[in-house]
């Protein structure tokens, strides 16, 4: 087992490697950059989703200074830099990091990665590392919540489903779950914040947030209360489509095993039906569910809740990285892809891992890797 642990940890090395190096290059010929968001910004050109950066004021007061006559040949490679002073022009440059070769640019990363030194935010005064710190409560309470209500109704549904197969409980559970995957998830949400937020109907719960205001000077079962009244939203809006795909792989597993040999001979030798369904048969068909958890989970923690941060003004992890690419803060780009991709890796090994524990048959250490 620990030849196996090790051989997997070793081989992450590589593919961070590679998930860096792909995405290293593919910003080195994508359009826009730092510094022609700086020059956008210093020239009043800048109304998307950059606008909202702070951070280059120094240069902003220095620019009116920096116009000459002989920048146009040298800024010609930065859109918008004509007439400015190539000295300007390089000073950004190293303030970004842009007056080193790629190659070299790349290895220091690398280098900084490995010792989880993600630097600074280019556009705001704080380490990429406490900007996560402030935005991990929103993903941590999105991800966890979601995922931990998602198996604990899911999987109870699908067992009964797939028990009641066929029935009238099994065909109306069958139409409400297509007609919830079928909606998007931020279109619930409006429909949500329309019926019970204040929109044209009720206004039960809040729009904004994670707590309300003095929310530390309340007792703590209160803390507790105004926590989940602030959630119950989002995580209705993300849970749909979620509850929807766990319950119905729960339930074509369980239907998958229930039609096997060995379950005909465990209700020949007197087995009761509970005895079959979760001594027999649960252990195998949970492998499946199982195998779906890191995806789940990586995807309710990070990318899945971007659109509802955005609607509930929940500033998470997902609307962080978002607007880190929009803005070209190439520190927090990289620093969030590489955290995500290492908590990915972790969690498919800590899905592995499970299978073994669930089914001791299963052994990853004897397979070739």
């Amino acid at each position: 087992m620990s030849a196996y642990i090790a051989r997997r940890i070793l081989l992450m090395i590589p593919t961070l490697l590679g998930i860096l190096f792909v995405s290293f290059v593919v910003v080195q010929f994508a359009p826009g950059g730092p510094v022609e968001r700086v020059i956008a910004q210093l020239s009043g050109a800048d109304t998307g989703g950059s606008s909202r950066i702070s951070g280059g004021g120094d240069f902003a007061q220095r620019a009116p200074g920096q116009l000459g006559a002989g920048g146009d040949a040298v800024n010609s490679k930065y859109r918008g830099a004509q007439g400015l002073d190539p000295d300007f022009i390089k000073k950004l440059e190293a303030q970004f990091g842009f007056d080193k070769p790629a190659p070299e640019r790349f290895a220091l990363m690398v280098w900084n990665f490995a010792r989880f030194d993600f630097g600074k935010s280019y556009f705001r005064d704080v380490s990429v590392i406490q900007l996560i710190k402030e935005k991990l409560p929103v993903s941590i309470s999105l991800g966890i919540w979601l995922t931990l209500i998602t198996y604990l109704i899911s999987i109870p549904l699908g067992i009964r489903k797939a028990v009641k197969d066929g029935t009238r409980f099994d065909t109306w559970t069958s139409a409400i779950i297509i007609i919830g995957f079928a909606i998007p998830g931020f279109l619930f949400a409006i429909l949500l914040i329309i019926l019970f937020a204040g929109g044209s109907f009720f206004n039960l719960f809040p729009l904004r947030g994670l707590t309300s205001d003095g929310w530390s000077q309340f007792p703590w079962y209160w803390k507790i209360i105004d926590y989940f009244w602030h959630l119950t939203l989002p995580l209705l809006s993300m849970g749909l489509s979620a509850f929807a795909t766990m319950t119905l792989l729960t339930k074509n597993s369980f239907l998958d095993e229930i039609r096997k040999q060995y379950v005909m001979t465990a209700r020949a030798k007197g087995c009761s039906e509970s005895q079959v369904l979760y001594g027999h048969i649960f252990r195998n068909a949970m492998l499946i569910v199982i195998a779906g958890f890191p995806g789940a989970f990586i995807h309710a923690f990070f990318s899945g809740s971007l659109l509802i941060e955005t609607i509930f003004s929940l500033d998470g992890l997902g609307l962080l990285s978002f607007e880190s690419v929009l803005n070209r803060d190439y520190p927090v780009v990289f620093g969030t892809l590489y955290i995500f991709s290492l908590v990915g890796l972790v969690v498919n090994l800590i899905s592995d891992l499970t299978y073994m524990w669930i089914d001791p048959r299963i052994d990853f250490e004897a397979r070739e890797v």
